[in-house]
């Protein structure tokens, strides 16, 4: 078990991304998976020279695209810090229109005035932005930020007439749950298909009234847990390495749902006021969680790590003696007495951003990783690593916003030299200086924040403005305006 637990160090110092040597003795006849050639978001449209600069990690050339996006969004990359061999980072910026799923043996539809189904498109569009931030391989992130969208769609196409029918209250679902599952197109509103009174209490304990909006994050994480699927099924075929977080937006008749799966970061900047859109994922913030996993199922720690957390490594001689610990059901530390047991490396390990699961990875939610392993074991992580993001809602029709007022989507990259205060300092400070109808305003901000954050190429590497080391990680950052859509091509 020490060489092992040797090597896991090894790695936890090296970084979550890096990959360990071969094992001797190991398959030498299958050579790794190859990478997917490198590549940058379409939207980009770099030329062949742009593509080859962008790679290039000793000149870390920022980038933006070359026409303007949807929304009058702003975005800016530096890729390729030299971090790893992969190029992490994946963006996406599309506007997806949603079509109504056909009936089932082309039967009517409530609602459809007797049209035949088929006949016309019914529909709606939404707005899409989202970042991936990949490790241990650029596979996971490339077909998530050419995916995900697809899955959210997919998902969201049962929900057409409920949502665009503003006549239509909540839905409150039938009282027989035991039934099986009923399209919504048939579910009921009440009993004998009455409309429910907005103040309305339901008369059966099995009824639950359920939200349009509800509906939507429920098809946002559907969406996730498909593409998480998609990545397991798909990951031999395709050659799709590691992992990713996924940080996503969407914007749907007058809200943005924000759902974020790791540790990247949305923050709403509104006349100067910060507004916290995501929270990270990360071995620290998920402490319960996973310890709570490994206290049901111990048999996931492959009876070398313990669910138990402790302020530093117990050591042999220290058996018997007491020492501060706790577990999944605790927030404060209480004394134990030690036991053999807890001479096992710990499930958690490490403080901020050096904490790791079984001292392999530094995020707890994400897509992909479905092959990661502790070094050395067949002890596999992802059981321990959800893909369901946290999903916020946020209401654009409850408030007046003005050109400056702006939804700012971040990769770690970006928050791990600079932090929310910083951005929206940057922020306000690059549009006012440009005419509020300027649709390149935005793109200066997203190119700003990335060049603050990456800093100066100086003697001792890379020093942001006081003199501190800037970010050595990839950083992709999206801004985008809360004042309307605009015109888009």
């Amino acid at each position: 078990m020490l060489p092992r637990l040797r090597a896991a160090v090894a790695q936890l110092v090296a970084g979550f991304g890096a990959q360990p040597p071969p094992e001797p003795g190991g398959d030498r006849g299958s050579p790794p998976p190859a990478e997917p050639p490198f590549s940058r978001p379409p939207f980009l449209q770099l030329s062949p020279e742009e593509l080859r600069l962008a790679g290039e990690r000793a000149l870390r050339a920022v980038q933006s695209p070359r026409r303007r996006l949807p929304w009058s969004t702003g975005y800016a990359e530096v890729i390729n810090a030299g971090k790893s061999q992969h190029n992490e980072d994946q963006a996406c910026c599309e506007v997806v229109f949603v079509e109504r799923r056909p009936s089932p043996r082309g039967r009517l539809v409530p609602g459809e005035g007797g049209r035949e189904p088929g006949r016309g498109r019914k529909g709606f569009y939404f707005h899409y932005w989202a970042l991936f931030d990949g490790h241990a391989g650029s596979g996971a992130a490339i077909m998530a930020s050419k995916r995900l969208h697809l899955h959210i769609c997919e998902q969201l196409r049962d929900l057409v007439d409920i949502l665009q029918d503003p006549s239509l209250p909540p839905i409150c679902l039938p009282r027989d749950a035991r039934a099986g599952p009923v399209e919504l197109s048939q579910v009921p509103l009440a009993e004998d298909d009455e409309e429910v009174p907005n103040d309305a209490v339901p008369r059966f304990h099995l009824e639950k009234v359920v939200s349009h909006e509800s509906l939507v994050v429920g098809a946002i994480e559907n969406a996730f847990k498909h593409m998480d699927d998609q990545i397991e099924e798909e990951r031999g075929s395709q050659r799709l390495s590691g992992g990713c977080c996924a940080l996503a937006a969407v914007y749907l008749m007058g809200k943005f749902y924000v759902a974020n799966a790791g540790d990247s970061r949305a923050i709403i900047i509104r006349n100067g006021e910060i507004i916290p859109m995501s929270r990270e994922f990360t071995p620290e913030t998920e402490r319960q969680r996973l310890q709570f996993l490994a206290f049901l199922r111990p048999e996931l720690l492959g009876k070398e790590f313990t669910h138990l957390e402790f302020p530093r490594r117990i050591q042999p001689k220290e058996l018997g003696k007491k020492m501060l610990y706790r577990d999944q059901n605790m927030t404060g530390w209480a004394y134990k007495k030690i036991e053999e047991e807890d001479l096992k490396f710990p499930l958690i390990y490490g403080e901020g951003k050096k904490a790791r699961v079984m001292a392999t990875i530094g995020v707890t939610r994400g897509l992909g990783d479905h092959d990661l392993k502790v070094f050395g074991s067949n002890i596999h992580i992802k059981p321990f690593l959800s893909c369901l993001p946290e999903v916020r809602v946020y209401d654009l029709t409850q408030y007046e916003h003005c050109p400056d007022d702006v939804l700012v989507l971040g990769t770690d990259g970006l928050w791990d030299v600079t932090d929310d205060k910083e951005v929206a300092g940057v922020v306000m400070e690059v549009l006012m200086s440009y005419e509020p109808n300027d649709p390149c305003r935005y793109t200066m901000v997203a190119r700003e924040l990335v060049v603050r954050s990456r800093g100066v190429l100086k003697e001792r590497g890379w020093r942001l403005a006081n003199d501190k080391l800037g970010s050595g990680d990839d950083i992709s950052v999206f801004v985008i305006p809360l004042g309307g859509p605009g015109n888009y091509t």
